[in-house]
């Protein structure tokens, strides 16, 4: 068994992290998340700056401070944290443990950036390089573009010594890859039964990998937040897509899941069945795509309408002799009848504007509506004044083929081991499962959907991914029967016209919705609220939908009956909680 942990989900995450993890309990392995499409975009600009720089630089933060502990407790560190710049992250990290008087040998893995006319361009290599660097006596490996889910199959792969076709155990640990990747989601992070648990300050999570992939997961004794078959499956549900996930080293069928509680904060991730992963790599390209600019009116009290109509015209105008190529106008109804506060009476008209000329969006759009302060609307005011254009840029995932990217493994003492491509390939299953037949549980009553279940949802370049789960047999088969495009439609109706389809989890209670070009062109260009899906889930739960009312009188249907059962009080009687819904 390996003990492998996380310390960071994202560009950004706690720097306690790392100590918190180094000092929290044992370890064999820790590792850190670091890259996002977004933030390819970021070390992009860091490199155009400086061409030493295109890493994430707080990784070396964290190392200023937890190196020498690291070194003492005989744990290493598996990190994606050189971006764009692997080799000049290893040397930096070589570096400061000269500094410090520490010997650390250091590996990194090359190969990932490919050729991009107007941008960057990177695959997504699998954990054979990392397997490598481990080999060659690397205390700490650096990568760039790597799968999340390889920073843990890595480290796991090089202990047990898996071949590259133990598809079983490659599948198994690339799931619990994917339950760590994203840090405390984990652990009750971002989690619909938030209310059960005590997040003032999760822990982050590790994986104890067993030899034949399976694996356990838990979190260190005294650390806040939970680790539940229903935290575990709330992030087994992110950013996914189908029943297969396809990664460069192996095909997960993550149908086969099946999740158990293990003892207190330790949930077991058995039975993953896995096959040859396809030829091609997914590889995401990251281009500047031009500028933008923002500002948001505020229109309180009456005639909340007439008011955004009479200032988006007046601005409309205004900028007609060179519109921006893309104006979008928001309407968000934040207003309350006889509201109590000035805040609450308001709504707010958000204006979004996109070009490839800087100029356009700049300072002539920003004066527009500054020089509209005493000639528009009564109570005319913005949240802030427009500043000057910012760049965005957009990300496209394409294919590429394996055989054609030199994944490359740098070993401490400089030698250079090449990291073929799989001997084994195979095109991915593809198809859709039969509609389900609607299941007739009698009365219903108007409800939050959320009542009957749990949500997580995010993004993937303008994909956003919603993933539901139940806590009952019977009520993951009555949803099953009940969803249709109509109703989901209804349900979320900025995912009308939308592509869409949904995958089956039935091990977990599961489905995943998955949703084609609700974000756009993806969170680096999108001008949508939440551009990054990261609430659709939560919004999903909130809509009111007949329930069948034999749904909610089963243990675990309703979040609000567990709490009352807890604190021992009465819950709410059927009546009176689809009044209170209702009104």
């Amino acid at each position: 068994m390996i003990r492998i942990g996380n310390c960071s989900g994202f560009y950004g995450d706690r720097l306690a992290a790392m100590r918190e993890m180094l000092d929290g309990g044992p370890l064999d392995v820790l590792t850190g998340d670091y890259l996002a499409e977004l933030t390819m975009l970021i070390l992009a600009r860091d490199r155009m700056r400086d061409p030493t720089l295109g890493y994430a630089k707080t990784f070396l933060r964290q190392l200023e401070d937890c190196l020498g502990l690291a070194v003492e407790r005989g744990v290493r560190l598996v990190v994606n944290a050189g971006g764009l710049n692997p080799a000049g992250l290893a040397a930096a990290v070589s570096a400061l443990a000269d500094r410090l008087g520490l010997s650390v040998a250091v590996g990194h893995v090359l190969g990932d950036e490919l050729p991009a006319e107007g941008g960057i361009a990177n695959a997504y290599l699998g954990c054979w390089g990392i397997v490598e660097c481990l080999r060659g006596g690397a205390d700490i490996v650096v990568t760039g573009r790597v799968t999340d889910a390889s920073l843990l199959v890595g480290p796991a792969a090089w202990r047990h010594g898996w071949a590259r076709d133990d598809w079983a155990a490659l599948a198994g640990a690339t799931v619990a890859g994917h339950v760590l990747e994203c840090g405390a989601q984990a652990t009750g992070g971002n989690f619909s039964y938030f209310q059960d648990l005590d997040l003032r300050h999760p822990g982050f999570p590790l994986a104890e990998v067993a030899v034949d992939g399976s694996a356990v997961i838990t979190k260190h004794p005294g650390t806040g937040g939970a680790v539940t078959v229903d935290t575990v499956s709330a992030q087994l549900l992110y950013e996914i897509g189908g029943v297969e996930y396809l990664g460069p080293d192996v095909v997960s069928r993550f149908d086969t899941v099946r999740l158990d509680a293990d003892g207190p904060d330790r949930v077991r991730i058995s039975g993953v069945r896995g096959g040859p992963p396809p030829a091609t790599l997914k590889a995401g390209t990251v281009r500047l795509a031009g500028f933008r600019n923002a500002t948001t009116f505020v229109l309180t009290g009456l005639d909340i309408e007439a008011k955004a109509a009479l200032v988006r015209s007046q601005v409309e105008t205004a900028l007609a002799p060179a519109r921006p190529e893309g104006l979008v106008w928001t309407l968000a109804r934040t207003d309350h009848p006889d509201a109590d506060t000035e805040e609450t009476a308001s709504a707010l008209l958000h204006l979004s504007v996109r070009d490839r000329d800087k100029d356009k969006v700049g300072r002539a759009f920003s004066r527009v509506p500054i020089e509209l302060a005493l000639a528009s609307y009564p109570g005319f005011h913005v949240t802030g004044p427009p500043g000057d254009a910012s760049p965005y840029g957009v990300f496209v995932a394409s294919p590429v083929p394996q055989s054609e990217v030199d994944h490359v493994a740098v070993l401490p003492d400089g030698s250079r081991v090449p990291v073929p491509p799989p001997a084994e390939t195979a095109l991915p299953v593809t198809g859709a499962d039969p509609a389900a037949e609607p299941v007739d549980l009698g009365p219903t009553r108007l409800v939050p959907l959320g009542t009957i279940c749990a949500a997580r949802s995010g993004d993937k370049g303008g994909r956003a991914n919603i993933g539901v789960w139940f806590r009952t047999d019977a009520a993951y088969e009555w949803f099953l029967g009940w969803l249709t495009a109509e109703r989901l439609h209804q349900l979320l109706p900025e995912a009308a016209g939308c592509p869409w389809f949904l995958a089956r989890l039935p091990n977990l209670r599961a489905v995943n919705i998955v949703i084609d070009g609700i974000l756009g062109e993806g969170v680096a260009a999108s001008t949508r609220f939440d551009a990054q899906g990261k609430a659709l889930g939560e919004w999903l739960r909130s809509r009111l939908v007949d329930v069948p009312e034999v749904l909610m009188n089963e243990r675990g249907g309703s979040q609000r009956e567990r709490r009352a059962t807890r604190a021992g009080r009465p819950a709410l009687a059927p009546d009176d909680l689809s009044e209170e819904w209702a009104q």
